[in-house]
């Protein structure tokens, strides 16, 4: 029964419950990337290089049989090799969107700290002063 009591104590720490919502967060919020980046900087990329499509950039590392489309599902269903690059390109852009802004964010934040951690102190309430000034003269 000690390692459940253990493993309760573990679980139920406030450092394991903000790393799960962290990672429940992380992938609501890695769809939303993911939809930045296919939905609106894709088709922008792809209509200024000239209407690429980077997800369907690949190459055929076996014999395509007739019949077969070279399109990559196609040539994905039929189980030909295919090295699909164009997926790693949309994958990195994705990975460095995301890292930018969560740079932002973290920045952002430290501003924020920085400016409450300079931030004057409001001068203490008078009862407090009257306080100090009391036992300041029962010092002498």
């Amino acid at each position: 029964m000690g390692m459940m009591q253990e493993f309760k104590a573990f679980a139920l720490k406030g450092n394991v419950i903000d790393l799960a919502v962290g990672v429940i967060i992380g992938a609501a919020f890695s769809k939303i990337v993911d939809s930045m980046v296919g939905d609106l900087i894709m088709p922008v990329l792809g209509a200024v290089i000239g209407k690429l499509d980077f997800s369907n950039l690949f190459l055929v590392l076996g014999s395509v049989p007739p019949g077969i489309p070279t399109t990559l599902d196609a040539l994905k269903k039929a189980g030909i090799p295919v090295l699909a690059y164009g997926s790693f390109i949309t994958v990195a852009v994705n990975f460095a969107i995301l890292a930018f802004i969560i740079f932002i964010m973290v920045k952002q934040i430290n501003r924020l700290k920085r400016r409450e951690a300079v931030a004057p102190t409001a001068a203490p309430p008078e009862d407090t002063l009257l306080l100090r000034e009391i036992r300041d003269s029962l010092k002498k």
